[in-house]
């Protein structure tokens, strides 16, 4: 538990009435707009990008990378640093798809390409994703944070927690959580960077830290025989998870659906990439600078609260607070906005009222949204009986939803030959298969240590469910409905010269990159 002066409790008071503020106005200014779920396609590429970051930046995140630092090292900068090249793929391959089609949803773009059965089993598996991972599990995970940090019982942190995130969501829609999501995001990048410059000092900086700290700390890839990380679970599992998170989720790609234009939403992709170097900084230079400080921690989930309890100033503290349902509010606002707009649009709109008027709509989304944050609450009240692992659990459950979506999109985008008879047994066999087997794993059936790693799992899932997709529509044709894919250059945007922009943009985000991972494998090479 932290002990907050008046000083920490005035900074997290003025954070909260600043983020319902703003939230608030926003939703006031846009109270007559009926298109509340992709706020009017009117973002461009500075809150596109900001608001990419701060969705995926969850407070189990924050903590998880701070005790991973501590207890590995830097190995788990490839989580952060790899995500890079599936933004590209969104912004430059996916993303003029979605937007040439001019569609609202994922669903409804599977169900332009491969039909209902198709849309109607990814609307329902994409709910399913959200309430377990994006809101039961993020809640989950920052009400026990709030908790411990406050002294509080767990269902009131929660209760407070999903109030804040779902006031301006209901009220104001995708706006309000983007513009609002752009400013945590700022507070995000400037409380946990104060926090590591602060660490990194009291650690002795650069040469304190070279001498205390083991040079296999340092690695970015290690054997193949690494009991946590090796690496080809990292190198193999993990582009079939960031194709999944990255390029079909709607509640990462509605942000850049919500741009105005297919340039702005491609360089709001880009802006998300460049912010992506920051997290191992930030976020894991305070777990690195804890071992030096307090070694010996019994518990690394620990190092990021010590940390704070014992290196930061009267108000510091109260700001990180704020950085931690900043994390948590970014993520569940966009969750609960990703789930109304599913539910809302691919289920009550296209099965039971077609002919819904703008308004009918946005009044069931409001509910929808609701129904949601309750369903939420209820389902992170039920993981706290999941034990001391659930972070962990979290990451697993990711690699088994990923490979039938991943595959499924991954052909039908790349490949004009598939067809709607090999995807919607693609999508209700390959999920069945590997929720099934994710399963057996987390169970420990039939023994401890019979599946390969659950990223490798992932691999070995989508490598198997693609072929045998390939080779069902090798077998089939292309029904008459089938709506082809548009040509990437049909969304419309800035022309060839803002496109020669953007890949000067991803050209140098490349160098960048393999800067980053050449520095760590030099300074970590007397390991």
């Amino acid at each position: 538990m932290i002990t907050l002066s008046p000083l920490d409790i005035t900074v997290l008071f003025v954070y909260l009435v600043a983020l319902i503020g703003i939230g608030m106005m926003v939703s006031y200014r846009r109270r007559l707009e009926d298109d509340k779920f992709l706020a009017g396609r009117s973002f461009g590429w500075f809150n596109v990008g900001l608001s990419i970051f701060a969705t995926n930046l969850g407070p189990s995140f924050l903590i998880a990378a701070c005790s991973a630092a501590y207890a590995t090292g830097m190995v788990t900068a490839n989580f952060e640093w790899l995500a890079w090249f599936f933004l590209l793929l969104l912004a430059m391959v996916f993303a003029p798809h979605y937007l040439g089609t001019g569609v609202s949803t994922m669903p409804e773009f599977i169900r332009r390409r491969f039909g209902e059965r198709a849309a109607e089993f990814l609307s329902w598996y994409a709910l399913l994703s959200t309430v377990v991972l994006w809101l039961g599990g993020t809640l989950y995970a920052g009400g026990v944070l709030l908790s411990q940090i406050m002294g509080w019982e767990l269902w009131p942190s929660l209760l407070l927690l999903m109030t804040i995130a779902t006031s301006f969501t209901v009220a104001g829609g995708l706006a309000a959580v983007i513009v609002t999501d752009s400013f945590q995001a700022i507070l995000m990048i400037v409380g946990a960077g104060a926090l590591a410059v602060i660490g990194f000092v009291k650690a002795g900086g650069a040469a304190g830290l070279a001498e205390a700290i083991p040079a296999d700390h340092w690695k970015l890839i290690r054997a193949a025989d690494d009991p946590t990380y090796p690496w080809p679970a990292i190198f193999l599992g993990y582009p079939i998870l960031g194709i999944w998170f990255w390029c079909t989720d709607q509640t990462i790609v509605q942000r850049v659906l919500g741009a105005r234009d297919i340039g702005q939403g491609q360089k709001g992709c880009a802006f998300a990439a460049f912010l992506k170097i920051l997290p191992p900084f930030i976020f894991m230079v305070p777990g690195i600078a804890c071992i030096v400080l307090h070694p010996g921690l019994e518990n690394p989930d620990e190092a990021f609260l010590t940390m704070v309890a014992n290196h930061l100033p009267a108000g510091m503290s109260g700001l990180i607070v704020a950085v931690l349902i900043a994390a948590l509010i970014s993520t569940i606002d966009s969750g609960l906005n990703s789930f109304s707009t599913i539910l809302t649009l691919d289920i009550y709109v296209k099965k039971y009222r077609p002919r819904a008027t703008g308004k009918e709509i946005k009044r069931v989304g409001r509910l929808v949204t609701i129904g949601a944050a309750i369903v939420a609450v209820g389902c992170a009240l039920a993981m706290q009986w999941a034990g001391k692992n659930m972070f962990d659990l979290l990451q697993s459950i990711i690699a088994y939803f990923a490979p039938p979506v991943a595959a499924v999109f991954v052909v039908g985008v790349l490949w004009r030959r598939a067809t709607s008879s090999a995807a919607v047994p693609a999508f209700y066999a390959g999920s069945a298969v590997s929720l099934g087997i994710g399963l057996m794993d987390y169970m420990k059936f039939p023994r401890e240590g019979f599946w390969p790693h659950f990223m490798l799992m992932a691999f070995f899932l989508f490598v198997a469910i693609s072929l045998f997709m390939v080779a069902v529509s090798l077998l089939t044709r292309n029904a008459a409905w089938e709506e082809e894919l548009s040509r990437p250059g049909s969304a419309g945007g800035s022309g060839r010269r803002g496109a020669r922009k953007v890949w000067i943009m991803w050209g140098v985000l490349t160098l960048v990159m393999v800067g980053l991972y050449a520095f760590f494998t030099a300074i970590s090479s007397n390991a």
